[in-house]
């Protein structure tokens, strides 16, 4: 599995880095296993970390590098020491105590726990870098788009709210205009009502000149 990351070095990366190059100085392991283990933690390669380490890291910790030097060295004593009295088979020795005893040359011990810089970590940590920028193009790329996406449906939110908020305003005066039409039709039909029992009128008679009573016609006199 590629290791590719999308950020830059943080603090606490930049600690964890030294922290674990220590604690390897001080139990005579190497840095390169410090960077391999920092590398699998923050998912990134062991190059990235040495070139981080040498680049930027390293020249903050001298004095404690110094001191885990001189812990180790310490250790490596007291061991040879316990192992001489215990009389332990060589065989049981721990690796640094067989490092030691091999009479490696010291040159070589450091040159191996303090590797220099080299053209390959150089290229791998520029390849890394733009893996990482490509990425982080891409993340803003859809950042950019999403947040775009985000105003448009707040403008169509709004629009509709508008439209929500004049269909109720129509609603309200349909309402009013159909309340007056009732008012304007029990209106009317009050005034017919009292229009037809004021031309139902009594009717009129008269007596003739034979003296018998007959009906006047409406309106006739």
């Amino acid at each position: 599995m590629v290791k590719v990351r999308q950020d830059a070095w943080s603090h606490e990366d930049d600690l964890l880095l030294a922290e674990t190059v220590l604690r390897h100085i001080r139990e005579g392991s190497t840095q390169l296993n410090a960077f391999d283990e920092v590398g699998d933690h923050l998912n990134r390669t062991s190059a990235a970390c040495g070139f981080r380490w040498n680049a930027e890291v390293r020249s903050k910790y001298e004095s404690a590098i110094d001191l885990a030097k001189r812990q180790r060295k310490e250790k490596k004593r007291a061991l040879n020491t316990s192992t001489k009295k215990t009389r332990v088979p060589a065989i049981s020795l721990s690796p640094v105590t067989e490092v030691v005893e091999t009479n490696l040359n010291t040159h070589s011990i450091v040159a191996a726990e303090a590797p220099s810089l080299n053209i390959d970590m150089v290229i791998q940590y520029l390849r890394e870098l733009k893996k990482e920028s490509n990425a982080s193009s891409q993340s803003k790329a859809v950042s950019e788009a999403l947040e775009k996406e985000n105003n448009l449906l707040k403008s169509k939110v709004q629009e509709l709210e508008k439209q929500l908020s004049s269909t109720e305003d129509q609603l309200v005066s349909i309402q009013e205009d159909y309340q007056t039409f009732i008012q304007i039709m029990d209106r009317a039909r009050k005034m017919t009502v009292l229009d037809d029992k004021e031309s139902r009128t009594a009717p009129a008679f008269r007596m003739d000149k034979n003296g018998n009573l007959e009906q006047l016609a409406h309106g006739s006199n």
